[in-house]
């Protein structure tokens, strides 16, 4: 059996093989280490806006008292604890990137070729995550500047930013982190924007004497992560379908926009104009506070195009810097690029998605047997813990190898019926949202299609998936190919367990 990737998504999914009895298996990864966004993602304020008491593995629970919001080494750190002491680092190939995925029909198997070569797996689950590749904006010029330049996800450290003019080109989640860091020590920092995000307030980024003191009661960090879950089902969730709490949010939005900025003019530019949970909610506490120094502008301008020593606005205004940092995001709608995937018939999966990316609840596609996805389209939880809905998935794909073991078949893949019904609920859900009238953003793909978020709660997406059971909607894919019983070590069944007691994701 092969994982692609070991983020959160590929290390949850070897700790789950082997408390299942599964030891034959590799872990391929493209990078040096463990980790995914959270090992590439190492510019400054890099940490996540959800807290880690929800945002961990539910076998290796969050139990710090101190700190709420751990940074990116520590979120790293901690994933790598869990590969180490779950024992799954004897499975990883590390620097191995999968280039090509190949479905071998009479064999009723995936050969890969990565790096190092090639090899022959009975099962393949894709845990390569949409948030790894970046996207840098097609701007005239880009190439033409005589400066520093690089993506978030590529900060460059060898450059002290210290007295320098920076321009930031986007407004997302890694600009607002990042702001507060660059216009402590720049000389000038001009903030590019397309479109203002909607921001509520974060809470501190410690635990206060009083959440300390109520941690330290037996169940505490339990009782506290199940109201986090239950929390984001019950309030942030329905935002996104106008359901009860939009309007609220909206307000208490506005209220901390007013609060936090006086200038009305700069206000009037920082207030969005499409429904709240149109784009992800940018949890930030610093953002507005960094916009009223005198050191940093926020420009509204549509950037035109890139010259020698700056960046020129579509008024025809020259922004001379000498850095320019690209925090514009990622290629998110393109899943599983650059892996090169075929099926059955020679079918390449990217071809297949042309029309937009879609999957099984966000788990597996017809026509590509024995072929699994984690964090696969329209999985994506915009308003809670993804990791909690990766262990959902990972649940589900061992119950699907279960089902291919009793079936005695080398093959199964998700019926076509199956999918179509899960299509047709998946575009009624994501009519009911507020997407379909927002602008562009990594929600979507080129052509405006909804491909990533996932549009009801985490406890929806368990509970459909428990009324879909694999023996339902798959089926064999060859059934005159024998199961090969030396793909599992039957009752080597190992318990992993973790102390898991030092900081988390966040």
């Amino acid at each position: 059996m092969a994982v692609i990737g070991a983020g959160f998504g590929g290390i949850g999914m070897g700790v789950a093989l082997k408390r299942a009895g599964f030891e034959d298996f590799v872990i391929f990864e493209k990078g040096a280490d463990v980790g995914g966004v959270w090992r590439d993602n190492t510019y400054p304020g890099c940490r996540c806006d959800v807290p880690s008491h929800l945002y961990s593995f539910s076998f290796a629970p969050y139990r710090d008292r101190r700190i709420r919001y751990p940074g990116q080494r520590q979120i790293l750190e901690y994933l790598h604890r869990v590969a180490v002491e779950c024992d799954v680092m004897s499975h990883l190939r590390l620097g191995a990137a999968v280039t090509e995925a190949t479905y071998l029909e009479r064999r009723g198997c995936w050969e890969l070729t990565t790096a190092v070569g090639r090899s022959v797996a009975d099962v393949v689950v894709f845990a390569v995550g949409q948030l790894h590749r970046p996207y840098l904006p097609d701007i005239e010029g880009r190439n033409d500047f005589a400066g520093v330049s690089f993506h978030t996800s590529e900060w460059d450290h060898r450059h002290d930013l210290e007295g320098r003019d920076i321009a930031v080109i986007g407004t997302g989640s890694s600009a607002a982190q990042i702001l507060p860091s660059l216009a402590a020590t720049a000389a000038r920092v001009r903030l590019f924007q397309r479109t203002p995000h909607w921001v509520l307030p974060k809470p501190p980024v410690e635990f206060g004497p009083l959440a300390r003191a109520g941690l330290s009661l037996p169940g505490a960090h339990h009782l506290y992560r199940q109201a986090l879950e239950n929390g984001a089902d019950a309030v942030l969730a329905p935002i996104m379908r106008r359901g009860w709490s939009a309007r609220p949010a909206a307000w208490l939005a506005r209220r901390y926009l007013h609060r936090q900025v006086p200038d009305p003019a700069l206000r009037a530019k920082l207030t969005p104009d499409y429904p709240i949970g149109g784009k992800r909610i940018i949890f930030d506490s610093h953002y507005y506070s960094t916009l009223n120094r005198p050191n940093v502008e926020l420009v509204t301008e549509p950037v035109a195009g890139i010259v020698r020593d700056g960046v020129v606005t579509a008024d025809g205004t020259r922004h001379r810097v000498d850095v320019i940092v690209y925090a514009t995001g990622f290629r998110a709608p393109e899943f599983l690029v650059p892996v090169q995937v075929r099926g059955r018939g020679g079918t390449v999966l990217q071809e297949h998605w042309s029309t937009g990316a879609s999957a099984f609840f966000g788990l597996a596609v017809p026509g590509y047997p024995n072929a699994f996805l984690i964090a696969g389209p329209n999985s994506f939880n915009p308003a809670g813990s993804n990791p909690g809905m990766k262990e959902r998935q990972i649940e589900y794909i061992l119950e699907c190898l279960r089902l291919r073991e009793r079936l005695g078949v080398a093959a199964i893949e998700v019926d076509e019926e199956a999918m179509r019904a899960h299509r047709r609920w998946l575009d009624q859900a994501i009519d009911k949202t507020v997407w379909p009238a927002t602008g562009p953003s990594w929600y979507k793909d080129h052509a405006g299609r909804i491909t990533n978020p996932w549009p009801a709660s985490a406890r929806t997406y368990e509970r459909m998936l428990r009324q879909h059971r694999p023996e339902a909607c798959f089926r064999a894919a060859s059934a005159d190919t024998p199961y090969p019983r030396h793909g599992r070590s039957a009752h080597a069944v190992t318990r992993c367990s973790t102390t898991a007691a030092s900081p988390a994701a966040s």
